[in-house]
Formats: structure tokens, C-alpha cells, sequence
């Protein structure tokens, strides 16, 4: 599929960073709510000294702190973000701690030149990414075989919750272009992915899935979802580094 037989693409792109424009004032404040479920998705990656993590749709930074910290001074932090309001917030931040191992790439995901490969890849609340083929697979493209991928965000919760299924439309209003996907926002992802594993938080409205990224012959088959189960291994020939860094 190319990015021009995508007809809604741009329209959605154009709307995100609108949205997102009015939003990187308060960004930060927005989010804090949601800061035990950064915490639990920046655990499940289980991140190592010298490992290198994609930070996908990092909008100001806020999970940069964590992730340096599990990466080391070895490491090297990726952030992508294609909101300039954003990034400029971003960038103040990574100046403001002194990191040198941190990259911002100004773009968006699906035309992100992303550097290789990746152990592990963080998409936080980033529902419009999740939802776009073409970004995944570059995203994809972009992690050694068996990396470590981590996504938590909003959806809906149980049909008689109605309280919550009510914050969660407020929510999704204010930060998605589409309530589209709301009821399983991994869904496509999860094509990528093995030892997939699904988890809920806040009473059912916020996800958290983890996986390992799927050899590329095996992209699109079925995974069928393990809620509750151990958290996924890094397979045998994952583990194995790169002969030299970035």
C-alpha cells in the first residue's frame, strides 16, 4: 500500500497536528493522570543498558526520563513526533537534562527516517499511529527481529461502564482525529507482534499490550491474545546485539 492510495491520510495528519497545536501548552498537565500507566508500559519493556527504544509520537518528552534511564548512558533514546509545537517542547527538555544520547526526529511516523535497528519501541496514547498501516510498518522496519514493543492508551470499556465509557469520549474527542478502532486500538499492531499479551487499567478504559516483534514472513497472521499471562520473553536470537552501536 502506498501513502498516495491513502486518500484520508492527509486529512488526518492535517487534523492531528491541529489538535495537537492547541494542545502542547498543556500537554504535560493533560496527561499527568495517566502517568501510572507511562510508568507500566515503560516497565513491560524491560529495557537494558545499551539498548536503543523508539519513543513513537513522543509529544513533549514526557517519557524520555524513564526511558534514558533504563537505556543508560550506552543507550540512545529516539524520539518521533511530527507536531513542531511539540517537538519544541521536546527539544527544550532533552537540553534542559543535558542528554546527548537522545535523538528527535521532527516527522511523521510513516516518513520517519528512523535509524537500525531498535531493540524496543514505546507508543504511548498515540491512537492516530496505531491506527496507520504504513507508520507501523515502518516502525516495524525500523526494530530487530523479537524487539520489544509496548502501546497503552484510551479505549472503551465494559458496555455497562457507562461513567468511564463517558471520560473515555471526552478523552478521545480532545486527542484522536477518530473514535474508529476505540474498542481494540492494537488491533493492528498486533499483526505485527507475537507473545502478544493485553492488559487493563483504570477500570477497563486504558489498555496496555506488549509483544515481540514478529519475523517479517509471519506479519498479518493471527495472534491470539494472552490477558493476564507472564510478561513476554525476548526470543534466544533477540537477544543478541548488534557488533557495533550507532
Amino acid at each position: 500500500m502506498k501513502a498516495s492510495d491513502d486518500l484520508g491520510a492527509p486529512t488526518r495528519r492535517s487534523a492531528a497536528l491541529s489538535q495537537y497545536r492547541r494542545r502542547a501548552p498543556i500537554y504535560d498537565l493533560e496527561l499527568a493522570l495517566f502517568e501510572p500507566a507511562r510508568r507500566a508500559a515503560i516497565e513491560r519493556l524491560a529495557l537494558r543498558a545499551g539498548d536503543m527504544v523508539l519513543d513513537v509520537g513522543c509529544g513533549t518528552g514526557l517519557s524520555m526520563p524513564l526511558l534514558h534511564e533504563g537505556v543508560g548512558a550506552r543507550g540512545r533514546v529516539v524520539g518521533i513526533e511530527q507536531c513542531p509545537e511539540m517537538m519544541a517542547l521536546a527539544r527544550q527538555r532533552v537540553l534542559r537534562e543535558g542528554w546527548r544520547n537522545v535523538m528527535l526526529i521532527e516527522s511523521a511516523t510513516e516518513g520517519a527516517e528512523i535509524p537500525r535497528p531498535a531493540d524496543a519501541a514505546l507508543f504511548h496514547f498515540t491512537h492516530d499511529i496505531l491506527r496507520e498501516p504504513l507508520a507501523l510498518q515502518n516502525v516495524a522496519a525500523s526494530l530487530r527481529p523479537g524487539a520489544t514493543v509496548v502501546a497503552c492508551g484510551l479505549q472503551w470499556a465494559a458496555p455497562w461502564a457507562l461513567p468511564l465509557n463517558l471520560f473515555v469520549l471526552g478523552a478521545a474527542l480532545h486527542s484522536v482525529t477518530s473514535l474508529q478502532g476505540l474498542d481494540r486500538p492494537w488491533s493492528v499492531l498486533a499483526q505485527h507482534l507475537d507473545d502478544l499479551r493485553v492488559d487493563s487499567m483504570m477500570g477497563g478504559c486504558i489498555y496496555l499490550v506488549s509483544g515481540s516483534l514478529r519475523q517479517v514472513g509471519q506479519v498479518g497472521q493471527v495472534n491470539r491474545p494472552q490477558p493476564d499471562g507472564p510478561r513476554p520473553r525476548r526470543a534466544a536470537a533477540a537477544r543478541a546485539r548488534p557488533a557495533a552501536r550507532r
